[in-house]
């Protein structure tokens, strides 16, 4: 995964295997830099903080998706974890946001995304394109932007 944008607490990656292809919309995650499983055991600031980056992140990706040619509609929010509830360690917290791109071909527009899983039908991934390094800078750069900017700003969000 590259990494897009590191906060005291979490990391914004790009996903090298995605779940939405490039030209879909794109697939980021937010994972925590420690072993958390599940949102009740973030502190305040954490929770504060992850908010704060799902935000920054999706408004980045948003525009910068735009601007690189792929016509994002909406940003799908999500924390999953089914995949890894039967192996040893268990779910790990992380949020996946998914670009929604108005003319997907995939995953269409406006239905809901379907995710059989990678070990039962690895074919379907196999093709999906991650977001090149040009979208994954741009994001970075919109995003060291946004988080220096008055709405995201630290004091704003009790830091």
């Amino acid at each position: 995964m590259a990494i897009i944008y590191e906060s005291e607490n979490f990391l914004v990656q790009s996903a090298e295997a995605p779940l939405v292809d490039r030209n879909d919309g794109g697939h980021i995650t937010i994972d925590p830099k420690t072993n958390i499983s599940t949102r009740q055991q973030l502190h305040a600031k954490q929770a504060i903080e992850l908010m704060r980056l799902t935000m920054i992140a999706g408004e980045a990706m948003e525009k910068i998706m735009k601007q690189n040619g792929v016509d994002i509609g909406r940003i799908n929010y999500q924390e999953n974890g089914n995949w890894s509830v039967f192996k040893p360690g268990g779910p790990t917290l992380h949020y996946h946001l998914y670009g929604r791109a108005t003319n997907a071909t995939i995953q269409p527009y406006g239905q809901t995304l379907h995710f059989p899983h990678k070990d039962e039908f690895p074919e379907l991934y196999k093709t999906l394109q991650p977001l090149t390094a040009a979208d994954v800078e741009g994001i970075r750069k919109e995003m060291e932007k946004l988080a220096g900017g008055e709405k995201y700003a630290a004091r704003e969000w009790g830091f």
